[in-house]
C-alpha cells in the first residue's frame, strides 16, 4: 500500500465480504485487524478478496508474521534506495542537457536517452499502482504523477520523432523529458522517506517476544533434566532456572532462592526477592540463586504474551487522524484530471484556426503544472527540518500523526521510576560514616552481599571516600568471618572479633540494639520522604545510618510546572507503594497520582482519560510502560529507558531532562504549523497555476501559459516548500 486511498481499497474490499463484521486497515504497520465470522467466511478467502484488489495478505501463523513483515519491508526500503539513487545520476546531467543545451539539435535525444529508464523503469510503479486504481474505478496520487510524467513523456517523444508537426504550424517543439523525469525523483524521494519510517515498526514486537527464551530446562520424573522448545512446556511442569537466564513461562517457585528483575513487569529498578511460593512472570531475569519453579501459564496467557498482543493490538488499529495530503488527494486527483480535459475541449471547440494545438498544450500544461510534487513534500520536508530541530534538542519524531495529535494534548501520564526519577537507588544522606573504621567495615560486608541496596552502598562509599580524600577500601575476605544473610532484615557479620549488623530496625530490635534519639529526628525525615533507611551497628549501638532512595531528577519540578502553566493535566503512575509515590508527588507538584500499577493498570488508565476526551500523552522508560505507551495518543519514551519502550513510542527523548517533553510539546506545535504552511502554498500554487495553464487569461490579455515555464513552475513549488520547512531550524522551543 502506498497511500490512504490503498487502504481505501483494501478496506472496502474486505467489508464488502460476507461474514466480515469490522475491519481497520494501517498504512503505517501494513496491517489489517478483522473480525469475521469463521463460519462464513475463512483466512484463504479473505486473502484472495484482497489479492483480488491488486494487493497480497500473510496469514498469522505460529507469530511468524511480523518476521515476514519486516523482511518485506527492508528488502523494499532497499529496493527504494536503489532507484531513487539511480533515479538522481541520470537526472541531473538531464537537468544539465535541459536548461544549458536545450537548442541544440542532439538535446532532445540525449534527454530521451537519459529520461527514458528514469520514467518507465524507476518510476514503473507509479504507472503499475495507477491502472490497478483506474480497474477498480478509484484515483490516488499515483494516478496523477503516472499521468502527468506519462504525458509529458509522450509528448517528449512524439515531439523527439516528428518536429515537423509543430513547425509546419509555426510553432517550436519543446520537449519535457526533464519535467518528468524530476518529478519521478522527486516523489522516489519522499517515497523513500516514508519507507524508512516504516521500516522498524515491527522491532518492538520482535524485542519482547526476545524476552522471553526459545529453550526451557524441564525436570523429569526421575529427577533429571532436559533442554526442550517452550512450546512444548505445559502447565504443572517443573522447571530449572538458573543464575542469568529469562524466566520462561508465569509460574511460581517450588524451591531456591534468588533476586529477579523484574522491571519489565513493575517498572521498580530494585530486584525482588523470590523464595518459595513466590510469583514468577515470563521474561523477568533470574539474577543470583537456581530456582526450581511450577509451570501455571504457558503460552498465549502469560503476563509476557498477553503485552505483546496489546502492543500488536494498538500498534495495528487504525489511527483517528487521516493525514490531510492524502484526503484532500481524493478529490484533488479526478478534479485535475478533470480541468486537464475539460481545457483540451474547450480550446477544441472554441480555439479557432490552432484549436487542436493548442487544446493538446494546454491539457499537457495542466497536468504538468498540477504535479503533486509540492503536495508530496509538504509533509516529509517539515518532518524532517522537525526532526532535525528535535535532534538538537534531544527529541526524536518517529511520524507525522503524533506531531499532528501533540499539539492538543489535555493530560499526560508520566511513569515515576526513570522518567521522573532517576531510576536506580543512589545513597542520598548518611549520619555516622565520617569515622573511617566504621565506613571500611561497612565497605567490606556490603562489598559480599548480593543485595541491591548494598551496590547503592558500596558505590556511595568508594565515591565519596575517593572525592574526601579518605581511605575507604573493601578488608580482605579473610578478616570477614561468620558472614549470615538473614533474609528480608539485613546481614550478621564478624570482621577482627567484631560482629557487626547491616540491616532495618527488626535487625536491630532482634538483637536488643537501642536507635538513640540524635538518629530518630533523621529516621522521621527519612521515612516522610519514603527513603529507605539501612541501619549499621556493632554488638552495643548503632554506629551509622544510611538513606537510600531513587533520586529525583533535577528538572522534574520546573518541567511539570512548564506543563501545568500550559493547561496540560499531569498524571503520575507508578508500581511502587503509596507512600514512595505520595513523597515523590508531592516533591515535584503533582496533584493525581497512582501506586502499586501493574502494566495493565497502566493502559486502562490511559484508555479511561481518553474516554472521558483528553487527548492523551504517556511518558515512559521501561517495559511495563509498552502498553500504555502503544494506547496512547501521543507515546513519548526516555532515551535512557529499554529499547522496546523507545520502539513502541511515537516520540523517544534521548536526555533524560524532562524538560525535554514541553521542549517536544512545542516542537509539534511549530511542526505542524509548518506543514500547514507548506500545504497552504502548494494548493494556493495549483488554485492559480490551473487555471492559468488551461488558458483562463488568454480571452482577457492573449496570455498562454508554455508548458516549459508550467514545468519551471512546478519545480518552483517544491523548492518554496523546501526553504519554508527549513526555517525550522532557527524555531525558540524555549528552555
Amino acid at each position: 500500500m502506498t497511500c490512504a486511498s490503498c487502504v481505501a481499497s483494501v478496506e472496502k474490499a474486505i467489508r464488502a465480504t460476507e461474514g466480515v463484521e469490522e475491519v481497520a486497515v494501517n498504512l503505517a504497520t501494513n496491517t489489517a485487524q478483522i473480525s469475521f465470522n469463521g463460519d462464513r467466511v475463512n483466512d484463504n478467502e479473505l486473502k484472495a478478496v484482497v489479492q483480488a484488489s491488486g494487493y497480497d495478505l500473510l496469514i498469522p501463523e505460529d507469530g511468524k508474521t511480523t518476521e515476514d513483515v519486516e523482511v518485506l519491508q527492508i528488502e523494499r526500503l532497499k529496493a527504494h534506495k536503489q532507484k531513487l539513487f539511480a533515479s538522481i545520476v541520470l537526472s541531473v546531467p538531464l537537468m544539465i542537457v535541459g536548461m544549458v543545451y536545450m537548442h541544440a539539435s542532439w538535446s532532445p535525444w540525449v534527454q530521451w536517452l537519459l529520461a527514458t529508464p528514469v520514467v518507465l523503469i524507476f518510476g514503473r510503479q507509479f504507472f503499475i499502482s495507477a491502472w490497478i486504481q483506474a480497474k477498480h474505478r478509484s484515483a490516488n496520487m499515483d494516478t496523477l504523477v503516472s499521468l502527468s510524467t506519462g504525458v509529458a513523456y509522450l509528448f517528449s517523444v512524439f515531439n523527439t520523432l516528428l518536429p515537423s508537426f509543430w513547425t509546419a504550424r509555426g510553432l517550436e517543439p519543446h520537449v519535457y523529458f526533464e519535467a518528468a523525469a524530476v518529478v519521478i525523483t522527486f516523489i522516489l524521494l519522499g517515497k523513500f522517506l516514508e519507507e524508512r519510517a516504516k521500516a522498524g515498526t515491527s522491532s518492538a514486537i520482535k524485542k519482547l517476544m526476545g524476552l522471553r527464551p526459545n529453550t526451557v530446562l524441564r525436570e523429569t520424573e526421575n529427577g533429571r533434566t532436559e533442554q526442550i522448545e517452550i512450546d512444548q512446556v505445559n502447565v504443572d511442569d517443573t522447571l530449572v532456572v538458573r543464575p542469568g537466564e529469562s524466566i520462561a513461562v508465569d509460574g511460581s517457585v517450588i524451591d531456591g532462592e534468588s533476586y529477579l528483575d523484574e522491571s519489565m513487569i513493575s517498572g521498580e529498578p530494585v530486584p525482588v526477592l523470590k523464595n518459595a511460593g513466590g510469583a514468577l512472570f515470563a521474561g523477568t531475569i533470574n539474577q543470583k540463586g537456581t530456582l526450581r519453579m511450577r509451570a501455571e501459564k504457558v503460552g498465549p496467557a502469560t503476563l509476557l504474551a498477553q503485552i505483546v498482543r496489546t502492543v500488536q493490538d494498538a500498534q495495528g488499529s487504525k489511527a483517528p487522524v487521516q493525514k490531510l495530503v492524502d484526503k484532500i488527494a481524493a478529490v484533488f486527483v479526478p478534479v485535475v484530471i478533470g480541468i486537464a480535459v475539460l481545457s483540451a475541449v474547450v480550446w477544441w471547440i472554441y480555439g479557432g484556426e490552432h484549436a487542436f494545438t493548442q487544446g493538446l498544450l494546454a491539457m499537457v500544461t495542466v497536468l504538468v503544472i498540477a504535479c503533486p510534487c509540492a503536495l508530496g513534500l509538504a509533509t516529509p520536508t517539515a518532518i524532517m527540518a522537525g526532526m532535525g530541530k528535535g535532534a538538537e534538542n534531544g527529541i526524536l519524531i518517529k511520524d507525522a500523526e503524533s506531531l499532528e495529535r501533540a499539539r492538543n494534548i489535555t493530560a499526560i501520564v508520566l511513569d515515576k521510576t526513570g522518567t521522573i526519577t532517576q531510576g536506580h537507588p543512589d545513597v542520598v544522606e548518611v549520619i555516622g560514616l565520617d569515622d573511617a573504621v566504621v565506613a571500611n567495615a561497612l565497605l567490606a560486608i556490603e562489598s559480599r552481599s548480593e543485595h541491591p541496596l548494598a551496590e547503592a552502598v558500596v558505590r556511595h562509599l568508594s565515591s565519596s571516600g575517593a572525592q574526601a580524600g579518605a581511605t575507604v577500601e573493601p578488608t580482605t575476605d579473610n578478616q570477614v568471618s561468620a558472614f549470615q544473610s538473614i533474609t528480608g532484615k539485613g546481614i550478621k557479620a564478624t570482621i577482627n572479633g567484631t560482629t557487626w549488623l547491616v540491616g532495618n530496625r527488626r535487625l536491630l530490635e532482634e538483637h536488643g540494639i537501642t536507635i538513640p534519639n540524635e538518629y530518630r529526628t533523621n529516621e522521621r525525615s527519612w521515612s516522610d520522604a519514603a527513603h529507605t533507611v539501612i541501619w549499621f551497628a556493632d554488638e552495643k549501638q548503632v554506629r551509622a545510618a544510611i538513606a537510600i532512595a531513587d533520586r529525583i531528577k533535577p528538572s522534574a519540578k520546573e518541567a511539570i510546572a512548564r506543563l501545568k502553566k500550559e493547561n496540560v493535566k499531569v498524571y503520575m503512575q507508578t508500581g511502587d507503594n503509596q507512600r514512595t509515590a505520595q513523597a515523590v508527588a508531592r516533591q515535584v507538584g503533582i496533584e493525581h497520582f497512582r501506586s502499586e500499577v501493574l502494566p495493565k493498570d497502566k493502559a486502562a488508565f490511559v484508555k479511561s482519560l481518553q474516554e472521558r476526551g483528553e487527548v492523551v500523552a504517556m511518558v515512559g522508560d521501561g517495559i511495563n510502560d509498552s502498553e500504555a505507551l502503544a494506547l496512547a495518543d501521543v507515546s513519548i519514551a526516555m532515551g535512557k529507558g529499554s529499547d522496546i519502550a523507545m520502539d513502541v513510542a511515537r516520540m523517544t527523548l534521548i536526555s533524560t531532562d524532562l524538560n525535554t517533553v514541553p521542549r517536544a510539546i512545542t516542537l509539534s506545535r511549530k511542526t505542524v504549523s509548518f506543514i500547514r504552511q507548506n500545504l497552504f502554498w502548494a494548493f494556493i500554487y495549483n488554485v492559480i497555476g490551473i487555471p492559468i495553464a488551461a488558458g483562463i487569461l488568454y480571452p482577457i490579455n492573449g496570455y498562454l501559459l508554455n508548458p516549459m515555464i508550467a514545468g519551471a513552475a512546478m519545480a518552483f513549488s517544491s523548492v518554496s516548500v523546501v526553504s519554508n520547512s527549513l526555517r525550522l531550524k532557527w524555531v525558540n522551543l524555549g528552555q
